[in-house]
């Protein structure tokens, strides 16, 4: 299985391309020369920025604010430069899993690449050719790349007031306007 592991990167961020609406999502993982891009959905780049900052929460709640996680991203964390060039997807991502190493205090993602094949149950390890991305983060990288996937999926088209879906520039028809234009 080809494994792309970052431990630690040097930046680790969500990105997309393309126009609101139209966007395609990227998470992209550099460490010197070597840059990986994988593409996935708005939804999955949302759960996991929640998923980080729930798990981080949760990190300092157990270790009565012990452990080496920071409640915010700390001042000068924020990354808001676009995507590495060039973007070049090595894989488009089905199933992540995220877990925190307490031996070594990061938090460990993994995006596995979406299989064609079916899925056994019995079976939760990928199939041996599948592509992996791993990235290992410490709690201020962790809450950095999570404020910036949440503020990269609220930037998207604003929704409706009515029914909350996406408007699009020429409006939409809303299921709440009864096939009415808005």
């Amino acid at each position: 299985m080809p494994v792309h592991e970052y431990d630690p990167p040097e930046r680790f961020v969500a990105g997309t391309v393309g126009q609101p609406g139209q966007r395609t999502f990227f998470l992209q993982a550099r460490a010197g020369a070597r840059l990986t891009s994988v593409a996935l959905e708005k939804t999955q780049v949302s759960a996991l920025a929640e998923r980080v900052g729930e798990l981080l929460d949760e990190i300092v709640r157990r270790s009565g604010g012990a452990a080496p996680v920071p409640a915010m991203p700390p001042a000068g964390t924020e990354d808001t430069a676009p995507l590495d060039l060039p973007i070049e997807e090595e894989f488009r991502v089905g199933t992540m899993s995220l877990a925190w190493d307490g031996e070594r205090d990061v938090v460990v993602i993994e995006c596995f690449e979406v299989s064609e094949e079916e899925v056994d149950p019995e079976q939760p390890e990928p199939a041996p050719h599948q592509n992996l991305l791993r990235v290992s983060l410490d709690g201020a990288a962790a809450r950095a790349f999570a404020a910036r996937a949440l503020a990269l999926v609220a930037a998207g088209r604003p929704p409706c007031p009515f029914c909350a879906g996406p408007l699009d520039p020429a409006g939409h028809v809303c299921p709440r306007a009864n096939g009415y234009r808005r």
